[in-house]
């Protein structure tokens, strides 16, 4: 249980301004970062898409939708990119519209590898191992069976490394005050930590230290190419989506926090964070920076957004709270949490791969018609 002073407005440190690094936010409430398949078939964000965040510029801190280092790292189609002139032009309308409305953001860096189509991208993915995903994949012309993914050689291993450091300096081209990179969900850096996914027996498999190798050395080629206050780090400890199983959850998530802990890095994020369970405690205790937490909440999400929840993580130690679905179907949550009026439902209908501005751009603010 929550400490009672916390069910009050007036006490609640949902509310109160924080710091990130260089940047001042006005409240703790972080908008996840949440696929939406509304860019062009080539990555580049839309005038629609400025409307959307822009819609949303009350958050503290937005951190926009993956977008993919190089073409190999594509999942699905409509999504976002970051490594041409054309990505970067297209992003920063998206942040000039955020900064016009008060907003600040980050720009998430996913890299899918297994997790693609030849049918999406135009080439086989990469992978740590040769490990198909167990499951069909949306591709223009429908879902289609997975493909077996290229086992990375150690040249793909540092072209993606360079990869994600030449983005995270795109995103900064294109007006973001910094990155995260993704190592969560079941994409390519989380399959290097998996021991289903990562069968290798060169330095970056086998042993923990090997397993978390690749995810470092990304984490810190980005924060040399654009300094360590801009860059933060997501992960999803014991998440099984995308065909994850871990096995060693325990051991992998301490490893990876010590190898950072003294990099610098803007914050740490952790997706479907549960205080109760010992591996996020670890995590808090031995993170000895900004922690952002995630929670888990059930679909449909629960009649306060979330705030009970965010609540709780506060008290836990979490400095910043990021929430998806709620922001999602709520441009202005924060007032809608704060005063504690009634929200909007998600129209799952319109989520993905549908296009257009329905379900998407036409939520209604408090007061709307």
């Amino acid at each position: 249980m929550t400490n009672t002073t916390t069910d009050t407005t007036a006490a609640s440190r949902l509310f109160a301004p924080a710091r990130l690094g260089a940047l001042h936010l006005p409240n703790r409430l972080v908008m996840a970062p949440l696929t939406r398949n509304r860019a062009t078939a080539d990555g580049v964000p839309t005038p629609m898409m400025a409307t959307y965040y822009a819609q949303r510029a009350s958050a503290g801190l937005i951190i926009a939708e993956a977008s993919t280092p190089n073409a190999v790292g594509q999942t699905y189609p409509n999504i976002t990119a970051i490594h041409n002139a054309a990505h970067v032009a297209g992003w920063r309308q998206v942040t000039d519209a955020v900064h016009a409305a008060g907003g600040r953001m980050f720009l998430q860096l996913q890299h899918g590898g297994r997790v693609g189509h030849p049918d999406n991208s135009g080439l086989v993915p990469l992978a740590p191992s040769p490990v198909p995903l167990p499951e069909t994949i949306h591709t223009p012309s429908g879902r289609r069976p997975a493909v077996v993914p290229r086992e990375m050689t150690a040249d793909d291993i540092r072209t993606t490394v360079a990869d994600f450091a030449a983005a995270a300096r795109n995103a900064v081209a294109a007006g973001f005050a910094g990155v995260e990179v993704h190592s969560a969900n079941g994409y390519l850096l989380h399959q290097f930590l998996a021991k289903n996914t990562n069968h290798r027996t060169d330095a970056y498999g086998g042993t923990v230290a090997g397993r978390i190798r690749f995810v470092t050395e990304v984490v810190r080629a980005v924060a040399d190419a654009i300094g360590p206050d801009r860059v933060g780090l997501r992960i999803s400890p014991g998440n099984t989506v995308n065909g994850i199983q871990e096995d060693d959850t325990d051991d992998i998530y301490p490893a990876l926090i010590a190898a950072l802990a003294d990099s610098g890095l803007a914050y740490l994020h952790v997706a479907f964070a549960d205080p109760d369970q010992p591996v996020y405690q670890h995590i808090r205790k031995h993170w000895p920076g900004t922690l952002i937490a995630n929670p888990v909440l059930p679909d449909p999400f629960p009649a306060d957004g979330g705030r009970h929840e965010a609540e709780r993580l506060l008290s836990a130690g979490a400095d910043l709270i990021a929430l998806g679905r709620p922001f999602l179907a709520n441009p202005d949550l924060v007032t809608r949490l704060r005063t504690r009026a009634p929200l909007n439902p998600v129209r799952n209908k319109y989520l993905m791969y549908v296009g257009g501005e329905t379900g998407y751009t036409d939520y209604p603010a408090l007061g709307a018609s």
